[in-house]
């Protein structure tokens, strides 16, 4: 007798594991040893030294982004403020001591951050879901944490009790209090994890109205023509998105997951960004590429487009803008 579906039944859920509604190739274990035995990747630097960046006060009402790692950003608000995807531990794989080890430090030290009252969890992969930092971060801020279906579990061997995790499907919503309202978007991604069936968890991006702000995490995903601007025509335009340019070669297996600068630069024409600011690269070498290589492209894919850079921040880890 089949079990009870754990899910709703969706165009990306047959109620037990999940899909991209367009039907993009997962990557098969197949597809991971053949890239893994003929890749030449381009050789990073063992270490990235970063400048001393420190933190000032700012402006009442003010809404600032510090980029500290990857797809860890630190969005402070009057609202309260947000982490993305927290990452902080030395490797990005099981038990934080096996996977690519990071050449950087993180931009803000996990010790050195401010009250945390949101945590905005994207995916199970562990270059986006460090449990030992979510565990640290939970102990010290006792934050709310915002996941798509399906990574309840994880947040829970995090120490989250059932009160502070809300899980939400694609395009539903959570408004934790008068001028936030937080939804779940889709991305086109897969999630994967030692603790769970391929693709039994769901993957996406954050939409984040706050006041009289939009913000948009995209999260991790590949392109698609029609994905991005369903997310402007039903939410409206963001004043800034978050938008990933690294981790994208080789395409033959990537592109279906990953954007590389070009495509990313297409999300934020798609969306109808008034700015962007560039994240998922530089800190763990996850693909070929090598680590300058991204912003190098976007600028390229930029000048081609003729958009101006400014348009589309690239940041050091630990450096801050004003949105």
């Amino acid at each position: 007798m089949p079990s009870a579906k754990r899910f709703p039944v969706s165009d990306h859920c047959d109620g037990h594991l999940f899909h991209n509604p367009n039907r993009a190739t997962v990557p098969s274990i197949r597809d991971i040893l053949r890239w893994k035995f003929s890749s030449r990747p381009t050789r990073w630097p063992k270490t990235v030294s970063l400048a001393p960046r420190p933190r000032q006060p700012f402006a009442d009402g003010a809404i600032r982004v510090t980029w500290i790692n990857h797809a860890t950003f630190l969005i402070e608000t009057p609202e309260g403020n947000f982490l993305t995807d927290p990452v902080f531990s030395r490797c990005c794989g099981p038990f934080g001591v096996l996977g690519p080890p990071r050449v950087h430090a993180p931009g803000i030290a996990l010790h050195a951050l401010p009250p945390i009252h949101f945590i905005l969890l994207s995916h199970d992969h562990y270059d986006h879901c460090d449990l030992a930092a979510l565990r640290r971060i939970g102990k010290i801020h006792d934050p709310l944490a915002i996941t798509p279906l399906g990574n309840r579990d994880l947040l829970a061997r995090a120490g989250f009790t059932s009160n502070r995790i809300i899980e939400r499907d694609w395009w539903q919503n959570h408004s934790p209090g008068p001028n936030i309202n937080i939804t779940v978007t889709p991305s086109q991604h897969w999630s994967n994890r030692l603790t769970q069936r391929r693709c039994g968890r769901l993957w996406g991006g954050f939409n984040l109205q706050i006041g009289a702000t939009r913000l948009h995490f995209v999260g991790d995903t590949g392109y698609h023509p029609s994905l991005f601007t369903d997310i402007r025509n039903r939410l409206g335009a963001p004043d800034l998105a978050f938008v990933p340019i690294g981790a994208y070669e080789p395409r033959w297996i990537m592109r279906a997951q990953h954007c590389d600068p070009a495509e990313a630069v297409q999300i934020h024409g798609d969306l109808g960004a008034r700015q962007s600011v560039a994240m998922h690269w530089g800190t763990f070498q996850l693909t070929d590429e090598g680590r300058d290589e991204p912003p190098r492209a976007l600028v390229a894919a930029l000048t081609a487009a003729a958009i101006p850079q400014e348009d589309f921040r690239i940041l050091e880890p630990g450096e801050i803008m004003a949105v």
